[in-house]
């Protein structure tokens, strides 16, 4: 057991890694899926790692002020992960989001002392379905409100803080936790930062491990197909962008999921295993099965549980 803790951010990482046979066995798959539970961070998602490391890396660069304020956008997991940051660190916090994204996210951000800005969606894009265009006008809003307020920016995208977070932690955690006996890593696309910090851990460990990055079916902007559906269901990721942080050497391969995939893996997580997790782990989920009946049949895959279904309480994904 970890001794007294200084601070809620002591509580970030070192997430249990869990074996998932028994969705295994109740889908007929051949192998195992190792399931890394980062919706149990303080924040409930993946994000805090990224947050907690964006500020460390920023105050010790000088960049980050004592006092200033932080803005970014967010779909609002890296929101939740920076409100705590800076609530227990001192800084003000804006988090700028789209209309489109779950209204929990925005009022438990809000509940950590947090200003949330929303920003009205596009007119083409659907109510609770963030599309890339809604991202952009999310952009467009905080480089106003951080021009206005001299603040600093977390901006995701384009820091490799945010792969530092999951080289250095998450992706050193899968290793260590399965002994190094994994096959395979898989991982929705966001900002693209825990798939690249974890694929850079284990290939640096063992170059034949197999990175695979997972896209919305209508949306796979970074595989080269067609967009059909910008306006998918799949939330924080799939916005048919370019991903800066993203070494394209890491990819071994892509997987297209459906609206209905990753609705179907993320029901199947919590009836099977008692994992009560978001659409992009049902992405996850659905992606390391078709894995598994193909050409990784009978390997071990290695994917995250990026966070915790009480965030997606007012979509249809629990209906």
């Amino acid at each position: 057991m970890k001794p007294l803790s200084e601070s809620i951010l002591d509580a970030i990482g070192e997430t249990p890694l869990v074996d998932l046979k028994r969705l295994v066995e109740a889908w007929g798959l051949e192998g195992k899926i190792y399931a890394k539970l980062e919706l149990l961070n303080p924040g409930f998602s993946m994000k805090d790692r990224i947050a907690l490391k964006i500020i460390e890396e920023a105050e010790a660069s000088g960049e980050l002020k004592p006092g200033q304020a932080v803005v970014e956008t967010t779909s609002g997991n890296t929101g939740t992960g920076l409100a705590i940051v800076c609530a227990v660190k001192g800084y003000p916090f804006v988090a700028v989001m789209s209309k489109g994204n779950t209204p929990e996210r925005a009022r438990m951000i809000r509940a950590l002392g947090a200003e949330v800005v929303l920003v009205e969606q596009s007119p083409d894009s659907p109510p609770g379905q963030v599309s890339g265009e809604d991202l952009a006008l999310v952009e467009e809003e905080a480089k106003r409100i951080i021009a206005e307020r001299g603040a600093f920016y977390a901006d995701q995208f384009n820091r490799m803080s945010n792969v530092h977070a999951h080289e250095e932690h998450t992706g050193a955690e899968i290793w260590d936790q399965t002994e190094g006996k994994v096959d395979a890593f898989l991982q929705f696309a966001g900002t693209g930062g825990s798939f690249a910090g974890c694929a850079k851990a284990l290939k640096k460990r063992n170059p034949g491990i197999r990175c695979y990055l997972t896209e919305p079916a209508g949306a796979p902007y970074l595989a080269g197909g067609p967009i059909t559906n910008p306006n998918h269901k799949i939330q924080g990721g799939g916005y048919a962008k370019d991903l800066p942080i993203v070494d394209k050497n890491l990819i071994d391969g892509f997987l297209a999921i459906t609206d209905d995939e990753a609705i179907e893996g993320a029901r199947a997580l919590a009836r099977f295993e008692g994992i009560f997790a978001g659409s992009s782990t049902g992405a996850n989920i659905a992606g390391a099965a078709k894995l598994l009946r193909d050409k990784e049949k009978g390997n071990r895959i290695a994917i995250l549980v990026c966070d915790s279904g009480l965030k997606y309480l007012s979509t249809d994904l629990y209906d």
